[in-house]
């Protein structure tokens, strides 16, 4: 036992005293930041003020569009040639044309500078209802305030509301579910592949470098294998800790430094959103989410969330933190096994090829997973212990029977169990192994050695 806690020791601050764990440890978490902070800052940019010059040969659209904060119309009549000159030198920044046609929408859109996509949007949108309202009213005579009036009677609205084990019923968000499930199930497979993938290069370096041999002479290749797995999957919590604090930090720091940029992106995103969910049935949606959100203010925003949710957000955490470790300490201890047995990397990359093809499957398979999380393929993948780390995040935020969730776990730690022995009776073997290229047939006899 002390031999291992000196070889995890050992291998923790090896680790994390390298030029290259400090560089990761603060870099990623600037880029995390900037992933969510650039887009704000572009979005807002992109929302600048914009004049546009409307000329209309139909005449279908004069003093039609609607004007909002950033963006204002204004109308002439003319020589387009003429028009789009004097407009672009003076103070407008668009000129949207229409030519004469009686049968389709068609625009052209003049501009100095390009504008940006939302200002496109807006107006594609705002031409197509004015040309629906048009053909509804000139070419079928009818009339708009029925036709809307009917058009909201007839409109429906599915609530999904799951009932539980007790009868309890609580309403859901399937979609918001499914998003949440494939965001975690790739979120543990990059994980997973990124901090195993340290043990094997660990290993190979060791094993190349030979400081191995003089390892082996003092502590026994399972305190040797264990202390490895275990210190490398604390500098592993260690570096994603500090990449969400930091992360927090950064954007807590971006937001009271820019807090106009960020009030003003929050408003244009509620703008944007009802205008393109306006006559449509998601405008309750919105509208119950904009409750929910002047709710905050009275209760943790966790809490409202999880309303919705068949899980509370202890139980995923805690889900998170286990499949993840397992997952992580399953194919570590496969990948150590690997690099034991190879002398180089690739070698161990046509070693790893079996090992990660369940793991790659999943990750293929997230979408139906996440579309259909009580089917029997979602089912038997949460229970593979290769395949349950990713298939069963996926499946959590949509809700799973507590009797599937104890057995994929279970299987989990028992074949971590199964794995180490395995790994252990590899290793003690193909460590001190030097230039033969292995098979998984000639691996499989090392298990059986006495």
């Amino acid at each position: 036992m002390n031999n291992t806690l000196l070889i995890i020791s050992r291998e923790y601050l090896t680790r994390v005293k390298k030029k290259s764990f400090i560089i990761l440890t603060l870099v990623v978490p600037i880029l995390f930041a900037a992933l969510m902070v650039v887009p704000v800052l572009l979005a807002t940019k992109g929302r600048e003020h914009v004049n546009v010059m409307v000329v209309d040969d139909n005449e279908i659209y004069i003093n039609n569009f609607v004007e909002n904060d950033k963006t204002s119309f204004s109308y002439r009549s003319g020589d387009i040639e003429q028009i789009k000159k004097e407009a672009l030198a003076g103070d407008y920044d668009v000129v949207l044309y229409f030519p004469r046609s009686s049968q389709k929408v068609n625009a052209n859109m003049y501009y100095n500078e390009e504008p940006s996509m939302y200002l496109r949007s807006e107006l594609e949108s705002q031409i197509n209802n004015m040309f629906f309202d048009h053909v509804l009213q000139d070419t079928f005579n009818i009339d708009l305030d029925r036709y809307k009036t009917i058009k909201d009677l007839a409109r429906s609205q599915i609530t999904m509301i799951q009932i539980d084990e007790n009868g309890g019923e609580k309403e859901s968000m399937a979609e918001m579910n499914k998003t949440i499930g494939m965001i975690c199930g790739f979120v543990i497979y990059f994980f997973i592949f990124l901090f195993a993938g340290q043990v094997l290069r660990g290993v190979l370096e060791e094993k190349n470098n030979r400081i191995v041999e003089v390892l082996i002479s003092s502590v026994k290749p399972i305190e040797l294998l264990l202390g490895k797995i275990i210190g490398i999957a604390l500098v592993g919590l260690t570096q994603f800790l500090i990449w969400i604090v930091f992360t927090l930090v950064i954007l807590t720091g971006v937001q009271f430094a820019m807090p106009d940029k960020f009030m003003e992106m929050s408003g244009v995103n509620t703008e944007q959103v009802m205008e393109s969910v306006k006559d449509s049935q998601m405008v309750e949606a919105v509208n119950n989410s904009k409750l929910a959100t002047e709710a905050l203010g009275e209760e943790n925003i966790f809490a409202e969330i999880s309303n919705y949710f068949p899980i509370s957000f202890t139980e995923m955490i805690l889900c998170f933190l286990f499949f993840f470790l397992t997952g992580y300490l399953v194919y570590s201890a496969l990948f150590a096994a690997v690099g034991s047995a190879a002398d180089n990397e690739t070698d161990s990359n046509q070693l790893t090829m079996p090992i990660t093809m369940p793991l790659l499957l999943t990750i293929v398979m997230v979408m139906p997973i996440a579309d259909n999380p009580n089917g029997k393929l979602a089912f038997w993948l949460s229970m593979i212990p290769l395949t349950s780390p990713v298939a069963m995040l996926t499946r959590l935020p949509s809700g799973v029977p507590l009797w599937e969730l104890l057995l994929s776990m279970v299987l989990m730690v028992l074949f971590f169990i199964f794995v180490v022995w395995f790994a252990a009776k590899v290793y003690r073997t193909g460590i001190l192994m030097y230039g033969k290229k292995v098979s998984w047939k000639e691996i499989w006899k090392w298990v059986r050695y006495e």
